[in-house]
C-alpha cells in the first residue's frame, strides 16, 4: 500500500479509508498485513478522487458509481446514466412552480430530439437553474425565464459532447470505457466552468475597469 500511495500521491490513511468504504477493491494478500496492488488499483484511486473532489460526490454516491462501473452485466450507457444522476445534488423539488418548469424542460428535450432518459436527473438540474434565474431576477425586465433562452446552445453543446464521447478507447475493456466517460464528464465540466468564469472576469474587467471607464 505504501507503493500505491507513492504512485497515486494519496496518503496511506486515505487509501485505507477507500478500502473500508468499498471504493477501492482489495489487493491480493501476500502476508498477514501485506497485499499486492496493480494498475487497476491505480486507475480506481484516480476515479475515486475525481468523483469525490472534482465531482464533489458523497461517499455513498461514489460507491454507487463504482458499483455501476464494476457491474459487467450493466450496459455502458446505463452505467454512465447512473454516474450522471449521482452528480446532480438532491434538493427540495416539490413546488408547483418547479413542476411547471420541469414540464418545460421535458418539452425542450423533445423539441431538440435529445436522447435523454425520462428520469434523468439532469432534467431536474436544468429546471433548478431556470428556477434560480427566475428567483434571483437575473434576466432583463420583461424577459421571461423559459428554456427557449438556451435553444441556440444545444447544437454546439451536442457537437462538443459527441467529440468528447468519441475519445473513449474502442479497444479498452468495459470498465475502462465507463471510467473514461465518467472521468471525462467531470473533468471537462470543471474545465468548461473555469473557462466561462475566466470569460466573465474578462468581461467584467472590460465593463467595470479600475479606471471607472468601460474599455
Amino acid at each position: 500500500m505504501g507503493e500505491l500511495s507513492q504512485v497515486t500521491g494519496v496518503a496511506v490513511a486515505t487509501l485505507k479509508f477507500y478500502l473500508r468504504e468499498g471504493l477501492l477493491h482489495a489487493g491480493e494478500a501476500t502476508a498477514v498485513n501485506q497485499a499486492d496492488y496493480d494498475d487497476s488499483h491505480v486507475k480506481r484511486v484516480k476515479l475515486v478522487r475525481a468523483l469525490l473532489f472534482l465531482g464533489r460526490l458523497s461517499v455513498a454516491d461514489t460507491r454507487r458509481v463504482i458499483a455501476a462501473v464494476d457491474d459487467e452485466a450493466l450496459p455502458i450507457h446505463e452505467a454512465f446514466g447512473i454516474a450522471q444522476d449521482a452528480m446532480v445534488p438532491d434538493r427540495d423539488r416539490d413546488s408547483e412552480r418547479y413542476a411547471e418548469v420541469l414540464a418545460d424542460v421535458d418539452r425542450f428535450v423533445a423539441r431538440h430530439g435529445l436522447q435523454v432518459r425520462p428520469q434523468a436527473a439532469v432534467r431536474q438540474m436544468f429546471a433548478d437553474a431556470l428556477i434560480g434565474l427566475e428567483e434571483c431576477s437575473l434576466l432583463p425586465e420583461g424577459c421571461e425565464v423559459e428554456t427557449s433562452l438556451f435553444d441556440d446552445l444545444v447544437g454546439p453543446m451536442v457537437e462538443r459532447a459527441v467529440d468528447e464521447v468519441a475519445t473513449t478507447p474502442a479497444d479498452a475493456d468495459r470498465s475502462e470505457q465507463v471510467e473514461h466517460t465518467v472521468v471525462g464528464t467531470i473533468v471537462f465540466e470543471v474545465a468548461y466552468a473555469a473557462l466561462r468564469r475566466m470569460a466573465l472576469e474578462h468581461a467584467s474587467a472590460k465593463l467595470f475597469p479600475a479606471s471607472g471607464r468601460p474599455q
